[in-house]
């Protein structure tokens, strides 16, 4: 799988990736592929953990919706979620999304959810986790760092932990 970590802090909401794609469990396929891309004029940022082409489909699916709501990312994210839950074919992608803009950070699944984080950290990814507890306790806790900065070093810390997230990490910031 991989790592996806996004953080909102002092004004800014920063994204960071690992590059890592495995085949199985045993096979590191890439250690360079770009999870995190920028989608509806630049204005949305988008982190996908999970199957390539189904994470592009999804990309797709969420410009579709930003399309049809004005840019609306809360909106967009909602309809795009019931869609993916309705509608059979789109239940079988395995995926998530991270998205952002300057209002919004949102965590959005294939069960339907469309989630936006307590503490303005959420990460996806096999070492989802693990980001998430190294990005909360640096908000709360390294306040000279900035958000860039504390969602690398988060996924960075689960590239140590995790067999499936590696060190060549992608970051972006709205």
């Amino acid at each position: 799988m991989t790592t996806i970590c996004s953080v909102r802090y002092n004004g800014k909401t920063a994204i960071a990736g690992d590059g890592q794609v495995t085949l199985g469990e045993k096979v590191i396929a890439k250690a360079t592929a770009r999870k995190i891309r920028r989608i509806y004029h630049d204005r949305v940022i988008i982190g996908f953990a999970g199957g390539v082409a189904d994470a592009v489909s999804l990309q797709d699916m969420l410009e579709g919706k930003l399309e049809s709501y004005s840019g609306d990312l809360r909106r967009a994210a909602v309809e795009m979620a019931q869609a993916w839950r309705k509608d059979p074919t789109l239940q079988k992608l395995n995926a998530m999304l991270i998205a952002f803009n300057d209002k919004d950070l949102l965590l959005i699944s294939g069960n339907g959810e469309v989630l936006e984080p307590d503490e303005n950290v959420v990460a996806i990814g096999s070492g989802g986790n693990f980001a998430q507890a190294a990005a909360i306790a640096m908000t709360r806790h390294a306040k000279d760092m900035k958000a860039d900065e504390i969602a690398h070093e988060a996924v960075k810390i689960a590239s140590g932990i995790d067999v499936f997230t590696d060190d060549q990490i992608i970051t972006d910031e709205i």
